[in-house]
């Protein structure tokens, strides 16, 4: 099983310049790096999808419209604009076992492994390219992953331009292949300790007892992006 599912052909499918609009085009010129759409997607509302609004899966085109991102919006997003800057459009799913998994773009520099993310979770973020391997940098989120139902079971990698003609990048309405994608491709299991589980688990609901409404921030950061406020 490859670690990484990737097309049949490298073809350079990128949209041209005026497939975008004006303002979309001036997002994708000042967001030239990794580090840059972190601090983009960082600086959105998430979207919390509220009721009655029905659940969303936009584009680059939606999100820049709208101005809010969940976190296979936020990946959608960092393909679509990092792809104009030479970078694959790599995406990563993190299963969890509570059926809560997370998306998060992916990209190498200097051979080493490191992604854009958003969510409501701050050890969900991006990661800075340190990683050796995809699947150390899948490891690298277990530990913040664990909450009170939450816990990484498996990861599996896509380049989005196995999808071929179908928009992913620019359409106006909902992009549901998309999520159909990554629930069927492959996925690498990641294997931990019942033990460990339950140390990380009562870890964090001491922690939400002492400290109402705050989320945890006692995992090693040394590798982390910067955070939103």
């Amino acid at each position: 099983m490859p670690p990484l599912l990737r097309p049949e052909s490298n073809a350079d499918t990128r949209p041209p310049r005026a497939a975008f609009t004006a303002d979309e085009w001036r997002i994708v010129r000042r967001l030239s790096t990794p580090a840059r759409v972190q601090a983009f997607l960082n600086a959105l509302p998430y979207n919390t999808e509220p009721p009655p609004d029905p659940t969303t899966l936009r584009t680059f085109r939606g999100v820049a419209r709208t101005g809010t991102a969940h976190c296979l919006e936020a990946a959608l997003t960092a393909a679509v604009v990092l792809e104009q800057h030479g970078y694959p459009p790599l995406v990563m799913s993190l299963e969890s076992i509570d059926g809560l998994d997370h998306v998060i773009f992916i990209y190498q520099s200097r051979g080493r492994w490191g992604s854009v993310a958003r969510s409501r979770d701050p050890g969900l973020h991006g990661r800075r390219p340190v990683f050796r391997s995809l699947r150390a940098l899948a490891q690298s989120y277990f530990e913040p992953y664990v909450d009170r139902t939450g816990c990484v079971r498996g990861y599996g990698a896509v380049d989005l331009r196995v999808l071929n003609r179908y928009d992913w990048r620019l359409a106006d309405g909902n992009v549901w292949r998309v999520s159909q994608l990554l629930y069927d491709i492959p996925h690498r299991p990641i294997r931990s300790s019942a033990a460990r589980v339950d140390r990380l688990r009562l870890r964090y609901f001491r922690f939400v007892r002492e400290h109402p409404g705050q989320k945890p921030l006692y995992y090693d950061r040394r590798t982390w992006s910067p955070l939103p406020r």
